[in-house]
């Protein structure tokens, strides 16, 4: 079983904030699994890569022994999220919640272990306080504590109207944290209000206040925007696997260690192992392969993932020949092949001078892309197709030396 360190140091990587980190080491140090929570309204019925950001961190709560309370807000979803809305969100119908909410509840289990989730709706907690309970509810909150709310405070200071519903979200995504008795609720940045509104309520009805956890939201493919289906610069997680692959591999570098951190299921130990070898001259690509092929193999399967990959290749390069070469080379002592070594090794190249007069000349590819980095070094274990000329083709791996 897990420490209470090492689980601390598993919740933290990611998050923004944990408030308050003290309280969740405490709930932690009982030894008993922990109620977490965390809501989605399901105002689209498809999830994308930025929703997985929170997703990922209760499957990690998960890993660790406690209860996920995946919260599907059908109630709330009515009335519209204000966060972060310049006007009044306009509220779904109960179909399109219903519609949603289904399709929500067969996405999340790509990533939730189903034993350890409870799925569960604000509406059968909610509708049957009734308007007399909606307004004792209501009492429990100012006013002024509403206009602390970044959003609510640029309306009314800009003159934009708010709609007296509008208060009652946060006080109801609050509540909902009270009948479920949360230990911790999870969401993102723009929800910290929300999220806070949640542990006063739970201390106005007499229950231990949850630690609230807020987590980035994730940039879209853009590297600007937050991920959103509407802006058109996401990934779905159910892309068809090609399109997901080719989706990742369009991201900028720099936002390919994001990714890695947010997403992927590797260690930071594993991903800082490979922000050394880029430091070192190793091709970004390389690791970018990986994040777009763990990605694919997470919601499709491992062998879609494989095929993904040389669908890739094959686009990015054209036409290649069916009788392609497979051949390895051995890496230099120091732990990796530089490019005009291998192709010298591979017999794409006479000699490296040779290979870096065509690398300066654009006469080199690496799976379809142009080489410019004639000191690019090819890492052990990389497989990668050649391309020299028109014609000189060959997919060589690079094995440890001495056949470690």
């Amino acid at each position: 079983m897990a420490t209470v360190e090492s689980s601390l140091a598993l919740i933290r990587r990611g998050t923004e904030e944990i408030l308050l980190e003290d309280a969740l080491r405490k709930k932690l140090e009982r030894g008993q699994p922990l109620r977490v929570k965390a809501g989605f309204d399901p105002t689209a019925p498809d999830l994308h890569l930025g929703h997985t950001v929170l997703i990922n961190k209760l499957r990690q709560f998960q890993e660790l022994g406690h209860h996920v309370l995946f919260l599907i807000g059908d109630f709330t979803a009515m009335i519209g999220d204000p966060t972060g809305k310049s006007a009044t969100r306009k509220p779904l119908t109960p179909d399109q919640v219903a519609v949603n909410a289904a399709t929500y509840q067969e996405q999340v289990f790509r990533i939730l272990d189903p034993a350890r989730t409870e799925v569960v709706f604000n509406s059968h907690w909610i509708e049957p306080l009734g308007a007399a309970g909606l307004i004792q509810l209501a009492a429990r909150h100012t006013v002024a504590r509403m206009l602390e709310r970044d959003d609510f405070g640029k309306r009314y200071r800009g003159g934009q109207p708010i709609a007296v519903h509008e208060f009652l979200y946060p006080l109801i995504q609050g509540y909902d944290s009270v009948a479920l008795r949360a230990d911790v609720e999870l969401g993102g940045t723009d929800q910290k209000f929300n999220l806070l509104v949640g542990r006063q309520l739970q201390e106005s009805y007499g229950q231990e206040p949850q630690v609230v956890i807020t987590l980035p939201l994730l940039e879209g493919l853009d590297g600007v925007q937050k991920m959103s289906k509407s802006l058109g610069n996401y990934v779905g997680i159910t892309d068809a696997p090609n399109d997901m692959f080719g989706k990742l591999m369009s991201a900028s570098d720099e936002l390919m260690w994001r990714y890695l951190e947010l997403l992927s299921a590797r260690s930071m130990a594993e991903i800082e192992t490979w922000r050394v070898a880029v430091g070192d001259g190793a091709n970004p690509r390389d690791i970018k392969f990986e994040l777009a092929a763990e990605m694919v193999a997470r919601f499709h399967s491992p062998a879609a993932a494989v095929a993904a990959k040389e669908a890739f290749v094959a686009r990015s390069h054209g036409a290649v020949p069916d009788d392609v070469p497979e051949l390895s080379v051995t890496a230099d002592a120091a732990g990796g092949l530089g490019i005009a070594r291998l192709l010298k090794d591979a017999g794409l190249v006479k000699t490296t001078s040779e290979a870096m007069r065509l690398i300066e000349q654009g006469g080199v590819r690496i799976d379809g892309e142009r080489l410019e980095d004639p000191r690019l070094t090819c890492q052990v274990g990389a497989t990668h197709l050649y391309q020299v000329g028109k014609r000189r083709f060959a997919k060589v791996r690079v094995e440890a030396a001495g056949g470690a």
